[in-house]
């Protein structure tokens, strides 16, 4: 494949289930922990410019060349890049990331994305076993049932009185896999692997991936033989040939 592939006319051919990452294709950063800071070195966004920074800061991290953050620094690099997209400008950037790192307690990846409950509904009524698979620090199933985004189901019929609960709880996936409680995280193969057994569902190219970042899901997923899928809405991809991109997780819906 040559060039970013979005997905009109893409033929994925045969699917036989379909991972998500959380961050960035499900939930972003609070607004309420992001636009006082950005408001206070006078700069002005609404919900969807702070989805867009989210994305630019994405692909600044994954420029060819750069390496990996080390152990404990992604947050701040990617707060620093995130307020650069925001037009933050100057040694301002570093000083509002760590402000911000400082304010950082408790959840923060606390809004959901816009679009994301309507097309992770899409692909739940294509009938594919789902699952997510995040990068977190052993909250993110909770979070995301709070959220009324999903849920994993305990395997028994609710009762009548829970079904309101559970509809409250969002769209039932077939196993969320938090990178704290398994002890592996992506790109590493091996996450993918435990989220398939979990489905049982084989690994291979019938399995699409979609995730918002070249270092660890399309990296990750071609590590472990899956089909990754980018969501890449404002195409900043910056090394966009080899893998599918689409601009909305309803897309990926249409795809299959």
């Amino acid at each position: 494949m040559t060039g970013r592939a979005y997905s009109a006319g893409v033929d994925p051919g045969p699917v036989s289930a379909i991972l998500i990452d959380a961050g960035g294709v499900l939930i972003f950063p609070a607004p309420e922990l992001m636009l006082p800071p950005l408001q206070a070195a006078g700069i002005s966004a609404d919900v969807a410019a702070l989805e867009r920074a989210h994305y630019r800061a994405m692909a600044a991290q994954d420029l060819p060349g750069r390496p990996s953050p080390a152990d404990g620094t992604w947050w701040r690099e990617y707060l620093a890049s995130y307020v650069t997209a925001c037009g933050v400008t100057g040694g301002r950037c570093g000083a509002l990331a760590a402000e911000i790192v400082r304010a950082s307690t408790g959840s923060t990846w606390t809004h959901v994305g816009t679009g994301a409950l309507e097309g992770l509904r899409a692909l739940a009524a294509r009938g594919l076993p789902i699952g997510v698979v995040s990068n977190s620090d052993g909250s993110v199933q909770s979070e995301l049932c709070r959220l009324g985004i999903c849920y994993v189901p305990d395997g028994r019929p609710p009762p009548p009185e829970a079904a309101a609960a559970a509809e409250a709880a969002g769209v039932p996936v077939g196993v969320v896999v938090d990178s704290a409680v398994v002890g592996v995280a992506k790109p590493d193969p091996a996450i993918f692997r435990i989220a398939l057994d979990a489905l049982g569902v084989p690994e291979g190219a019938t399995v699409l991936h979609v995730g918002d970042s070249l270092r660890y899901d399309v990296a990750g997923a071609l590590a472990a033989g899956v089909r990754p899928v980018h969501l890449d809405p404002y195409g900043c991809c910056p090394a966009p040939d080899g893998h599918w991109h689409v601009r909305t997780l309803a897309e990926v819906a249409r795809l299959v």
